[in-house]
Parts: C-alpha cells; structure tokens; sequence
C-alpha cells in the first residue's frame, strides 16, 4: 500500500465522529416524536375535559359557579357552622 491511500491522521476521522451526535440522541427524539404524536391523538379523540372550558361554543347557559360574589355570601365557610 502506498501511503496516499491511507488516511492523513487518525485525529481526521476521530475529529468527525466527535461532532456528530451519538445515535442514541436521534433515538431518543424519535421516542418524544412518537410519543407526542400518540398523546395528541388521544388527547383529540377524547375531546375537551370540561365542556365550559372551550370558548368556541356560544349556548347561552351559565356555568354553575359563575354567578357571583353573592352567591355563596362570600364566607366560604358555611359548611362548618357547628364547629367550633
């Protein structure tokens, strides 16, 4: 063999290797990809948590809770009237 076939150094070659990422870094971002991929469609099969939360639909019904300060008197604690 002649010594222009043969590598210049083996730094050339190790340099390299050392900028690319290890393969496990493209298997660990194809993981989150599958991953998200997975949660999105069963987040969009399921649907909204809570009907109310969505501002798109326009009913005209109150959520239970939204009436007010007066509502409850503002106490809080009406619950725990023989306590005490």
């Amino acid at each position: 063999m002649t010594a222009e076939s043969r590598p210049k150094s083996p730094e050339a070659g190790a340099s390299a290797r050392a900028l690319a990422p290890p393969p496990v870094l493209y298997g660990f971002l194809l993981l989150l990809a599958l991953m998200f991929a997975v949660s999105y469609a069963v987040g969009s099969v399921a649907g909204p948590v809570s009907p109310g939360m969505s501002g798109s639909s326009d009913t005209g019904v109150e959520a239970p809770g939204n009436g007010g300060a007066g509502e409850d008197g503002g106490g809080g604690g009406q619950d725990m009237d023989g306590m005490g």
